[in-house]
């Protein structure tokens, strides 16, 4: 009886952020049923209630890091007006007081298992869907389409960079806003010398 109160109160979307949570606490290999269902006061049973095994909770949980820290993002830049003001959100929204939150650490996490067999294609797949996001915001800005690929490949780029240093290195980051380094990055990011030249790249 008590193993049916939990398998109704218990979402398939609860073990995958639980899931989540525990890529970002000890990475991929954190994820394991048992203490996982002890984080959520549950049973094996509940888990069986949503999922056939590891491997489902895992893809799971990669479709809700896809979801929370890729397609909200990018639903959050498309409330701005033009493709400067979505630029500037975009990147104010993933780089702005990530320091230890659990969105860097599920990052770094999932790019030191890259190459598992479940990360990679999620991987892949999200990689291409955020630079293409950005190089369509660079066309719209009046890039032309090749330059525009290489200048949000250079942004991400420089995201991901952020984000390690973050992880590895934070007291090399400036750790508040009046530095001004936030402010130099998105100069940089949102208007780089020569983003409206329309010449052939």
């Amino acid at each position: 009886m008590a193993d049916e109160k939990t398998r109704r109160r218990l979402s398939a979307q609860d073990w995958a952020r639980a899931a989540l949570e525990a890529i970002g606490e000890g990475g991929l290999a954190a994820v394991a049923v048992e203490p996982i269902a002890a984080r959520l006061g549950a049973t094996k049973g509940s888990f069986y209630w949503h999922f056939g095994n590891r491997d489902a909770l895992v893809a799971a949980s990669l479709d809700l890091w896809e979801r929370e820290h890729t397609e909200a993002v990018v639903e959050r830049a498309e409330a701005e007006p033009d493709a400067r003001a979505k630029l500037r959100r975009l990147f104010t929204d993933v780089t702005v007081g990530t320091t230890r939150t659990a969105g860097n650490r599920i990052e770094v996490a999932l790019l030191a298992t890259a190459s598992h067999p479940l990360v990679a294609p999620a991987m892949a797949r999200i990689t291409e869907r955020r630079i293409a996001y950005v190089t369509r915001l660079y066309e719209e800005l009046g890039v032309p389409a090749e330059r525009a690929r290489r200048q949000a490949l250079l942004a991400f780029t420089t995201w991901l960079g952020h984000t390690q240093l973050v992880h590895a290195t934070p007291d090399v980051l400036p750790d508040d806003d009046t530095s001004g380094y936030l402010d130099f990055v998105l100069d940089e990011v949102v208007t780089p010398e020569g983003l409206g030249d329309t010449a052939a790249p």
